[in-house]
């Protein structure tokens, strides 16, 4: 994926010659490669963890689906980062940020609050009760939350520096291809390790201590940190005269000058080029929650839905994600973009048929293929679309701005998703409500098909159509 700018004019994906591939090949020694996919790797760690992962724990537990699905809402911090990424692309991280740089310095303070914090679920566990902590009495399941939030809030705020430390590392836009794809690479290899392997575990010692495993994967991110070079662009920036932050030029300048800048590049088409990201995934969104719910509910037990993930799914995912380059380098980037739109909400169909199919193995690892495969697709056309959307000097708070654009309304409606699912059951059975709703959520993605076959039509100034390496 190209997230680098281009000529006007490219308006066309340029095949890619053999010897370019070549080059390609021979540039993975570099050492911001290996860094780059470390850091995907540490950014994938703490989604599932607060999301689809913890749903399997907490319904174990006897916790009811609509308290699952309103628990998801911490991952509204991943929507609304764009609120604080102002103030990381202009403030230097505390304690650290001088000595590290302003990328690296936050991306040390946040991945240490998450290791922190997803020891402390641990500690804590989702259960109903009361809980002792510093001479209070407190609900269990409300600080089990609230710490739940601290690692989605720390892990968003991650987010915001690894995306422009990608973005701004590049010094070309092959080289941004090759990060973006280590990147992808680290991050689906996090999300095996959390949706997979971790099922595995907890199967084997427990929830308590496979959470405390994956606190301490975080230092895998904490060595990626100390190893990576500051950006020259953010060095730059960093050193130059800016306007106070708490004047008010400073302020409109951290604030609203990325999204005037992103308006005016894009003018009259912004607006419909932010609502088709932000319905991009609206599917996935709406069904990840009560996944794994689902598969408890069906009867397919931990080890399975481990075992299936690590093998088929990663092998799907994989293919998936070479699927959606080969695309781009053959048919453009905007036809694989709307391939995605198609894809990704046609798989929750298969969801459907599994819950009337019953827990039959064949079937569940078929459809953990077809969701794996088309999930990797999608996710990386559209990050590669925000990659090339951003403007240098703000790359942090407009990548935010993209990523949260994509995110909220799934992050929101989400929520309910467990109210959902019980208003469908009634007078018909759980399994059939399931059904019903994983149905509905892959209709949902038709207006998302429709906003890219739109905005396909517009002629881009900025290289979108470089393709995805």
């Amino acid at each position: 994926m190209s997230g680098a700018q281009a000529s006007p004019d490219d308006t066309q994906a340029q095949p890619r010659k053999r010897s370019d591939w070549v080059d390609v090949l021979s540039r993975l020694r570099e050492p911001k490669v290996l860094v780059m996919l470390l850091l995907g790797f540490s950014s994938g760690i703490p989604i599932y963890l607060v999301g689809n992962t913890l749903g399997f724990w907490m319904r174990e537990n006897a916790i009811e689906l609509s308290t699952i699905g309103f628990l998801s809402w911490v991952g509204l911090a991943y929507s609304l980062k764009f609120l604080w990424a102002p103030l990381v692309d202009k403030l230097d991280a505390p304690l650290v940020g001088r000595w590290l740089g302003r990328r690296r310095g936050w991306m040390l303070v946040s991945q240490l609050v998450i290791g922190a914090a997803l020891v402390g679920m641990a500690l804590v566990q989702p259960q109903e009760g009361r809980l002792l902590l510093f001479g209070a009495e407190l609900d269990q399941l409300l600080v089990f939350g609230a710490l739940a939030l601290v690692v989605a809030f720390a892990s968003a705020t991650q987010d915001i520096v690894i995306d422009a430390w990608r973005i701004e590392s590049a010094d070309n836009n092959e080289q941004q291809g090759l990060l973006t794809s280590a990147s992808t690479l680290g991050y689906r290899g996090a999300l095996l390790v959390t949706d997979a392997l971790i099922l595995i575990l907890a199967a084997q010692v427990g929830w308590v201590v496979s959470y405390e495993v994956m606190g301490l994967l975080m230092g895998v991110g904490i060595a990626a940190t100390l190893i990576a070079r500051e950006p020259a662009v953010s060095v730059a920036a960093a050193s130059a005269s800016h306007p106070a932050l708490l004047t008010p030029q400073g302020l409109f300048d951290a604030l609203i000058g990325p999204f005037v800048a992103f308006f005016r590049e894009h003018g009259r088409w912004a607006l419909l080029m932010l609502l088709a990201i932000s319905l991009y995934r609206l599917p996935d969104f709406l069904l990840g929650p009560m996944a794994n719910p689902f598969y408890a509910d069906l009867g397919i037990d931990k080890e399975t839905v481990g075992a299936v993930r690590g093998s088929i799914g990663l092998v799907a995912t994989t293919f998936g994600i070479a699927s959606a380059g080969l695309s781009a380098m053959r048919f453009g980037f905007m036809p694989t973009l709307i391939a995605g739109a198609v894809l990704g909400p046609g798989s929750n169909l298969a969801f459907s048929y599994l819950a009337l199919h019953g827990a039959d193995t064949g079937v569940f690892t078929t459809v953990m293929a077809i969701d794996n495969f088309c999930s990797g697709y999608a996710g990386v056309a559209l990050i590669g679309y925000m990659s090339s959307l951003t403007s240098a000097g703000y790359t942090a708070t407009q990548y935010a701005l993209l990523s949260s654009f994509y995110a909220l309304p799934g992050k929101v409606l989400k929520g309910l998703s467990g109210v959902a699912v019980e208003h469908l059951e009634a007078g018909r059975g759980l399994l059939e409500g399931y059904s019903l709703f994983f149905a509905g959520t892959a209709l949902v993605g038709l207006p998302a098909v429709l906003l890219c076959i739109l905005v396909a039509t517009r002629q881009p100034r900025r290289g979108m159509e470089a393709g995805i390496t």
